[in-house]
C-alpha cells in the first residue's frame, strides 16, 4: 500500500537549515538528459525525457515526457568532444521555437561550425503543467 508524507518544511536532525517544500519543488531540475551525437545519437541517462531526434550534424531536438506549464522554462547545458573544450551549446530559440514539450539544441565549434559531440548535457528548470 502506498503512503503519502505531507510536510511544509524539511529540516535537519538539529532543527537547523530548514527548507520549505516549495523551494525544493521549484529548485529541482524537471528534466535532464546526457547524450552523444557522434555517429548515431544515443542517450546515456535521462530524467523526464521521452525522445531525441538527430536533425543534422550538431543539431538535436529533445522531447520531455511531462510538459512544462509554459515555454519560459530555463535551459542550461554543456558539450564536449574528448580533449576539445571549445564546444558551444545553444538552445535554438530564434530559429525553432521551443514548445512546452520540446526544444532544439545546436553544438558548434568556437568558429561556428556545427559539431557532433561525445558528451552533451542539458538540464531544464521550470514549472510542470
Amino acid at each position: 500500500m502506498a503512503s503519502i508524507l505531507r510536510v511544509n518544511t524539511l529540516t535537519d536532525a538539529s532543527s537547523n537549515n530548514s527548507t520549505a517544500m516549495s523551494t525544493i519543488n521549484q529548485g529541482t531540475a524537471k528534466s535532464w538528459c546526457r547524450w552523444e551525437s557522434v555517429g548515431s545519437v544515443s542517450v546515456g541517462d535521462s530524467f523526464n525525457h521521452a525522445s531525441i531526434t538527430d536533425n543534422a550534424t550538431g543539431d538535436q531536438s529533445l522531447t520531455v515526457t511531462n510538459a512544462f506549464a509554459n515555454v519560459q522554462y530555463a535551459h542550461s547545458g554543456t558539450a564536449g568532444l574528448g580533449a576539445q573544450s571549445l564546444i558551444n551549446i545553444s538552445q535554438q530559440q530564434d530559429v525553432f521555437n521551443a514548445t512546452t514539450t520540446a526544444a532544439r539544441y545546436e553544438t558548434t565549434y568556437v568558429n561556428g561550425t556545427a559539431y557532433d559531440c561525445s558528451s552533451i548535457n542539458i538540464s531544464l528548470h521550470g514549472d510542470l503543467a
